[in-house]
């Protein structure tokens, strides 16, 4: 099998933390007697909070508040995973120990704030299978813009030719398409008739070997 290396995006592909997400937002929007709009979680999924703020809930455009917003969200989001904790998907542990008994390179390309990442990781027992990763705080553009996974590949030495990216988002897709990688659908925020334009599309991740990702490779340089 020709070498390949496999990027995933966090929330939605490797842990269910939509519940805990809505919560933070939730307790935000409380602590800060603000209102969410409806349907802002799902408009807002794969974004960065830095276009969240601004673009999807309008709250401001101010720059330092943004930031100041989006710490406090996450510091909910890091209490609410503590409080009550939080596992991986379904499938997730089999199928990163096929690929890791396979060789094939792993690197998580997430919008997710590294500190949320670092702290679930070790609360699941993933940490070995994940030598690399690129969080928000690693690009300047967030997804639809192809940094993230262009910089995960670049991080495992590998031609974004050689990459598969494993996505739940609709901006993740999108990125995955920019960086000229081939991309499955995870479809576990979004219906899988939805996320369709994926070169794949699946309902948890032990459903591929890793030879099923390395045939979407044939012919790439």
């Amino acid at each position: 099998m020709d070498k390949w290396a496999a990027i995933f995006d966090w929330d939605g592909v490797i842990i269910d933390s939509s519940r805990q997400h809505a919560a933070s937002w939730e307790r935000l929007a409380k602590s800060e007697k603000r209102t969410l709009p409806e349907g802002h979680f799902q408009k807002s999924f794969g974004m960065k909070n830095e276009r969240i703020f601004p673009e999807v809930l309008k709250w401001t455009t101010d720059p330092a508040e943004i930031k100041r917003l989006a710490w406090v969200k996450e510091e909910h989001y890091r209490d609410i995973v503590r409080e009550t904790g939080i596992e991986a998907l379904p499938g997730v542990r089999t199928f990163l120990e096929r690929l890791r008994d396979a060789g094939v390179p792993r690197v998580i390309g997430s919008s997710t704030p590294r500190e949320n990442i670092d702290l679930v990781v070790k609360l699941v027992g993933l940490s070995d299978f994940f030598p690399e990763i690129v969080a928000a705080g690693d690009v300047t553009h967030g997804k639809p813009d192809p940094e993230v996974f262009l910089l995960g590949a670049k991080r495992l030495g590998f031609p974004a030719q050689r990459c598969v990216v494993f996505e739940d988002a609709h901006v993740g897709i999108e990125a995955a398409r920019r960086a000229q990688m081939k991309v499955i659908g995870v479809a576990t925020t979004h219906p899988a008739a939805s996320i369709a334009d994926a070169d794949r599309v699946v309902h948890q991740l032990d459903e591929l070997m890793p030879a099923d990702c390395a045939e979407l490779l044939v012919g790439e340089a």
